[in-house]
């Protein structure tokens, strides 16, 4: 089972790591590390920053820290309807759960980095551009994949 990443600190941890693989649309970011919980990221922001740390809350406890999280970046620029923007989180979804076994524990985030062309699909949600989607979505989560274990190996 794959956690959603919600929290604006956990992306922002994970794209400041550089990207693990790269296509033409899409780009994937990993950090080998759990999200922040809901109590440090509200730390993070208060100007109480250096004040002592409290138990976390219950909802916080339960969420393992070892597991695997995924977000997903489609900005608007890139995908301006939202059927467009909709469709391609759940390919990218899709693409990581048909992965899960084979990803590295910690946070990754998929993101869009150029607009797919609109000549060539029409259709704000066709089957060709899932189609497409998919296929690229794939090539490149093998490829981030592929890296993870060559790190791991030379660790």
């Amino acid at each position: 089972m794959i956690g959603r990443l919600v929290s604006t600190a956990d992306f922002e941890r994970v794209l400041r790591t550089p990207p693990r693989a790269r296509t033409t649309h899409f780009a994937v970011h990993h950090l080998a590390a759990g999200p922040i919980g809901r109590a440090e990221a509200v730390a993070q922001k208060l100007s109480t920053d250096g004040a002592p740390r409290q138990p976390n809350p219950v909802d916080d406890s339960a969420q393992p820290v070892v597991g695997l999280w995924l977000g997903s970046v489609v900005p608007k620029r890139h995908a301006r309807r939202s059927v467009t923007r909709t469709l391609l989180k759940r390919q990218i979804r899709h693409s990581a759960e048909a992965c899960t076994p084979r990803l590295a524990a910690g946070l990754w985030v998929v993101r869009l980095r150029a607009p797919f062309e609109r000549s060539e699909f029409r259709s704000a949600a066709s089957l060709a551009l899932r189609q497409a989607a998919g296929v690229e979505l794939d090539a490149l989560l093998a490829t981030a994949m592929q890296r993870s274990r060559r790190a791991g190996a030379s660790s």
